[in-house]
């Protein structure tokens, strides 16, 4: 058995929905030259090897943690202002997740493959989204 990946745990700020980021995405300003997605931070992740072994970004919207996108690579950013940033290049397929509920947080956070919500089930994937607050308490009792 392969060890589980090591994975991001991130704000989605400024989004409402699982569908308000992916709308977020689609937009060129979401996007670099080559067309995928990707979340800039000042920070470089000091365990980038592990994240580019499999690892995602699992996404916290509105206070609970809703989905999630396979980090693809790290590309260096240089900002307007000079100074180096981190691209972090995404898989355009965002995986809807169990929910769970996170207090805010800055920056982000490393989230063990162990510790990570599982996938949605293929037959689910397609069904409307429940509000956040609904989500969590659901899965709060074992039901999601």
């Amino acid at each position: 058995m392969y060890p589980a990946p090591l994975n991001l745990i991130k704000l989605s700020v400024g989004t409402d929905s699982v569908e308000d980021l992916i709308a977020w995405q689609a937009t060129r300003r979401a996007q670099g030259a080559d067309k995928q997605p990707r979340h800039v931070t000042r920070m470089w992740p000091k365990r980038a090897a592990e994240l580019l072994d499999g690892g995602s970004i699992y996404w916290v919207i509105q206070g609970v943690l809703q989905c999630r996108q396979r980090i693809v690579r790290l590309d260096e950013v240089i900002g307007q202002d000079g100074i180096r940033r981190c691209g972090i290049v995404l898989e355009s397929e965002i995986v809807r997740t169990g929910t769970v509920q996170k207090r805010p947080f800055q920056g982000w956070r490393y989230l063990p493959g162990s510790d990570a919500p599982p996938d949605l089930a293929p037959a689910r994937r397609g069904e409307d989204a429940l509000p956040p607050s609904l989500s969590a308490a659901l899965s709060d009792i074992g039901v999601l």
